[in-house]
């Protein structure tokens, strides 16, 4: 089973196929959802969410050392692979500078708390992993309870207000070296349902092709659930992923001395030119764009500090732990 990892980042440890049965191995629970492809290659039906949430157990026990995880019914599961590789460019952006001990913001975490888990049991960095809403936040808070590994390096907390970013979550005295984000794209629930339907299709195109059966729309179930799930909040919000991030780049001017690098993922890269002009006018010193396989698709990560290098490098010498 080949995934397109054309533009994974070279440290990513999930590159080429998936070894099922190592994993497996390790995670038993995988096997029953273990099945061949018509050329005998082992796989899953990524149509199941219930496929999908093992094997993301898997991958977060065999490479991350996780071994209680679980999410509510209906929330988003995440693909590993996708949100490693982010997490791998976002640290290329602290090399330079070098940090003894770094402090990350995760802005949105989800119940499933990829992105602290990752981080945390790859680079060692602290998280604070901020949601607004609230069965994602105990969820969260319920993960880190549950796995030793990673007590004392992960803090959920509640955004009691939905149009703020770091409001309530960087406090004054509070130094965070990079955030990380990964915003709702949709601007509605219509929008993203038809999203849903066309991964639908795309997916059973991909396995029809695999089959050798003709192409044929007419049998998708439109009531059929995603495989990863989301919520409203994970999934769409009003003016969709460009108000969204307009709106966080505006606030983080707020706290641009308080933060030396903020970054997201963009899903759609139309809306990279207005938010490059957006920070321009901002007096952004630096921002960076950077292309990411996610899955079937290409995606990029905006980066943006109110810092010159000469600054960041004095605002990390001053603030090591």
């Amino acid at each position: 089973m080949t995934r397109k990892t054309a533009l994974l980042h070279p440290d990513n440890p999930h590159q080429g196929s998936y070894d099922l049965l190592s994993l497996a191995s390790k995670h038993p629970a995988l096997k029953p959802h273990l099945i061949k492809n018509p050329t005998g290659q082992l796989t899953i039906d990524f149509r199941s969410p219930e496929s999908v949430k093992e094997l993301n157990r898997a991958l977060l026990r065999s490479f991350y050392q996780i071994e209680h995880w679980d999410i509510p019914e209906g929330y988003l599961c995440p693909p590993v692979p996708g949100r490693t590789d982010y997490l791998h460019h976002a640290a290329d952006l602290l090399k330079p500078l070098n940090p003894k001990k770094v402090q990350a913001l995760d802005i949105g975490t989800g119940a499933n708390l990829i992105y602290p888990i990752i981080g945390s049991q790859t680079f060692g960095w602290s998280f604070i992993a901020s949601d607004i809403d609230p069965v994602s936040v105990n969820t969260a808070k319920t993960i880190v309870d549950a796995n030793s590994v990673l007590k004392g390096k992960i803090k959920a907390v509640l955004q009691p207000d939905q149009q703020s970013y770091f409001r309530n979550i960087v406090a004054e005295a509070d130094r965070v070296h990079i955030t990380v984000c990964n915003p709702p794209f949709h601007s509605s629930l219509e929008e993203a349902q038809s999203g849903t339907e066309r991964k639908w299709r795309n997916l059973d195109r991909s396995r029809q092709k695999r089959n050798g059966i003709k192409v044929n729309d007419a049998n998708k179930n439109p009531d059929q659930k995603l495989n990863f799930g989301g919520q409203k909040a994970e999934l769409w919000c009003k003016g969709g992923e460009l108000l969204f991030l307009k709106k966080m780049i505006r606030e983080s001017q707020d706290f641009s001395q308080q933060i030396c690098w903020f970054t997201s993922l963009v899903s759609k890269k139309d809306n990279l030119l207005p938010l490059q002009k957006l920070l321009t006018r901002m007096k952004a010193k630096q921002v960076k764009v950077i292309a990411m396989s996610q899955g079937q698709k290409i995606s990029h990560m905006l980066a943006w500090s109110f810092m010159d290098n000469g600054a960041q490098s004095i605002w990390v010498s001053e603030h090591q732990c």
